[in-house]
């Protein structure tokens, strides 16, 4: 009984991350505004880091937990970086305004 109530657990897992993965999409398409775009990328890197981590459990190999480590890393990097240039460009902006 325990096997068959882990596989339904990680069946539901996995669809919630496919329901995510879709919400996310829809709003980097959508946006309205670039600082939504980037939370909603940075939302598909952690969905990333989740599907790794499930990825784990389900194939038992612990090397996805490394994948995720990896992902995380990046996704990190990623929306410091975004957050850079967003911040920079409102600055652009208030000085062609002044």
């Amino acid at each position: 009984m325990n096997e068959t109530l882990f596989d339904t657990v990680l069946a539901l897992s996995a669809l919630l991350l496919a329901g995510a993965v879709l919400a996310a999409g829809l709003r980097v398409v959508r946006g309205p505004a670039a600082a939504d775009r980037v939370i909603a990328l940075d939302m598909l890197g952690l969905i990333g880091v989740a599907a790794a981590g499930l990825a784990a459990l389900v194939a038992g190999a612990p090397a996805f937990v490394d994948i995720a480590l990896g992902v995380a890393l990046v996704g990190f990097l990623a929306t410091v970086a975004f957050a850079g240039f967003i911040a920079r460009g409102a600055q652009h902006q208030d000085k062609e305004r002044s």
